[in-house]
């Protein structure tokens, strides 16, 4: 019974539809082309080729609640956010020509370099939720829920010499009121731009009572973009970036960067073209992902819609229209095929050589890894890979191209081939 309590609160840290009675499936897997979008000039070509890969796991550690992964540019270790409030470290440490198998090795550090448990709210969708370093490796960011309020805090450590954190450079950069407890977003990524995004959901309850998604007035259903280095001393604690489509403030938060989001459980840029992969949790029948192509500059996602709540990927919501521009998701599947999308990272690793360009991600509902490969708009293979995982919290990067995937029972898995 603990086992199955456990399985029903990470489901709803994840924000699926955990009625008693499920929701009647009417969908199936839906490939879709979004409207107004450019294919990055820098993409490889693709083949339909998912059929010939092999994939495994190799377990590297074992954590409390593993929700999400840093990895420090420069670095080969392994920074891991566990919900709780704790960061962990993992140091990898690899084979010198010659010796052993030439395989890494993996070290987790028994004391936290990070402990802020009993600032975090740590249950349901509430607790330290998103990490991320800034790109020369010297910052990093945590999101959690704050105790005993449950609002979102964003906050900034330096680091010092070798791997440890300063805890006296500790700055708060944004606190953003929630109205529920759940659809927190609570993801943090450093784009190729440099500025740190972070990922809000539409507040909560179910069927966004109060219109947040399509409210560029408020955070909420969004991701944002802002510069951390900006800030002023006696001001804000960040700046707004050039090319944000609210930057003055007149039609939208100028921190906006993309809007129209449920609850975005995992972005991800494609650090060879810098296209931004939104996975967006659903309502009551679909699980979408968005593919944001960038434009030959640090634009990917500038602006978008991506409809929520008129739609639920492409289909009506409740009686609502598709918003004039809003992008519609590059693939979607119904409640048959899983519960709560987990949104990866379009493989840029060099131990898999044929899954170069796939989109990897998961269901917290279904089994094993996921892959996608698309042509432009176009998704021309999709595959399951039934590995012996299951309620998967995250993917993870490492600095390397690597993929791992954290897991609500605690392991930490790097996929492999077998």
């Amino acid at each position: 019974m603990r086992r199955l309590a456990a399985a029903v609160a990470a489901l709803a840290m994840l924000g699926g539809c955990t009625d008693d009675d499920p929701p009647e499936d009417t969908s199936s897997s839906t490939s879709t082309s979004a409207p107004d979008s450019t294919t990055s000039s820098t993409a490889p070509p693709v083949e339909a080729t998912l059929d010939s890969i092999q994939l495994g796991i190799e377990e590297i550690a074992e954590l409390d609640e593993p929700v999400a992964f840093a990895a420090r540019p420069g670095s080969p270790d392994l920074y891991i956010a566990e919900k709780g409030g704790r960061v962990r470290l993992i140091v990898v440490e690899e084979d010198e020509p010659g010796e052993g198998e030439g395989k890494p090795t993996y070290q987790l550090q028994t004391t936290p370099l990070l402990d802020i448990s009993d600032e975090v709210i740590n249950e349901g969708e509430r607790g330290l939720l998103g990490m991320a370093f800034s790109s020369d490796g010297r910052k990093l960011y945590l999101d959690y829920t704050r105790q005993p309020d449950g609002h979102t805090v964003v906050l900034e450590y330096t680091l010092g010499d070798g791997k440890q954190i300063d805890d006296d450079s500790r700055r708060e950069l944004l606190f953003v009121e929630q109205p529920f407890a759940n659809h927190n977003g609570g993801h943090l990524a450093v784009g190729p731009d440099g500025y740190l995004y972070v990922s809000l959901g539409d507040g909560g309850d179910g069927g966004d009572p109060f219109g947040h998604g399509q409210d560029t007035t408020t955070l909420l259903g969004s991701i944002l973009r802002i510069d951390p280095e900006g800030g002023a001393e006696g001001g804000p604690a960040y700046a707004i970036p050039p090319g944000n489509p609210f930057a003055d403030g007149e039609d939208g938060a100028p921190e906006i960067w993309l809007y129209g989001a449920r609850n975005p459980w995992r972005f991800s840029f494609d650090t060879a073209t810098g296209d931004l992969w939104v996975a967006d949790v659903g309502q009551d029948e679909l699980e979408e992902i968005n593919r944001l192509p960038a434009a030959g500059g640090f634009d990917a996602g500038q602006g978008d819609n991506l409809g929520w709540a008129e739609m639920e990927g492409t289909h009506s919501f409740e009686g609502g229209e598709n918003p004039p521009g809003a992008v519609l998701p590059i693939f979607e599947y119904g409640r048959d095929q899983g519960c709560s999308v987990i949104g990866g990272y379009v493989y840029r690793g060099e131990d898999i050589p044929g899954l170069q360009g796939t989109y990897l991600y998961s269901d917290f509902c279904g089994s094993g890894v996921r892959g996608l490969q698309v042509d432009g708009d176009t998704v021309i293979d999709s595959r399951t890979w039934d590995l012996a995982i299951d309620q998967e919290y995250s993917f993870g990067q490492g600095d390397d191209g690597e993929l791992y995937v954290l897991l609500a029972g605690g392991r930490v898995v790097k996929l492999v081939a077998p």
